[in-house]
């Protein structure tokens, strides 16, 4: 039976919508937020407030099916030395090679794991290693195409199905609680965790230190991504990576600690 985890990678993400840093609420696209100016220096910052990994996602891409703001994420992933992880938009074979060969070190995929498990299955084969699936889930029914649509989708059955179909790991999301602030779901997160033996890495509702720490109370769970948190305030990034996961703010200068984006 999984441990709980002894820490956390805690990743902060950053999500592009029209060229621009956004944060949605519970999903709504008209709900967005600018949170930053320039994407790829936000980026910049938390690599040096000490993030282990960014998380980025297409908000354009998820709602068209291709993604639309490639030349942001190469800079982005040309200006980090830390590895960038991208979902949104990654409907075929070709995008997913595409991203890769820009040095994206994971590609995350929702709507093709959802609606076309041959598809998915192609890609693992492809890409060992490399592909991710992205769960977002309203009440554990599991939403596709830039969490627009809803399915009849079980997340506890699809966590199963793509870990059969080679899927490296999961990174599930609370539609309800994302932006909110209002904590992480964690009973649906145990009902995720009881029957996925791959990495999950959660997201949505986490507003705060304690949040961050129930998450380790939670065996197999492998990850954090904070979003609303860092860019409210709420939390900061050289805090987070103290009190729940290991990063890199070891190597950094105690000044660093101190920063906020």
């Amino acid at each position: 039976m999984p441990q709980a985890s002894a820490f956390l990678e805690v990743i902060p993400a950053i999500d592009l919508l029209q060229g621009r840093a956004v944060r949605l609420y519970q999903g709504d696209y008209a709900q967005a937020e600018q949170v930053a100016a320039d994407p790829v220096q936000q980026a910049e910052i938390w690599a040096t407030q000490g993030a282990p990994r960014l998380h980025v996602v297409d908000l354009d891409g998820a709602k068209s099916g291709d993604p639309v703001n490639l030349p942001i994420i190469a800079d982005i992933v040309r200006k980090l030395a830390i590895p960038v992880q991208v979902g949104g938009g990654i409907r075929s074979l070709e995008r997913a090679r595409q991203l890769l060969d820009l040095g994206v070190d994971r590609v995350i995929v929702g709507t093709v794991a959802a609606e076309d498990p041959d598809l998915l299955e192609a890609m693992t084969q492809a890409f060992p290693g490399r592909i991710w699936v992205g769960i977002d889930a309203r009440q554990g029914q599991v939403s596709t195409r830039g969490w627009l649509s809803t399915t009849p989708l079980r997340a506890t059955d699809l966590v199963q199905r793509v870990e059969a179909q080679g899927a490296a790991g999961i990174i599930y999301t609370d539609i309800g609680r994302d932006g909110t602030l209002a904590g992480p779901n964690l009973e649906q997160l145990r009902q995720v965790l009881a029957v996925s033996r791959l990495p999950v890495i959660a997201s949505g509702g986490i507003g705060s230190l304690t949040d961050l720490l129930a998450l380790l109370s939670l065996p197999g769970l492998a990850g954090a991504i904070l979003g609303k948190a860092l860019y409210s305030g709420a939390i900061s990034l050289p805090e987070a990576l103290r009190a729940v996961g290991p990063g890199r703010w070891q190597d950094l200068p105690p000044e660093t600690g101190s920063l906020w984006a």
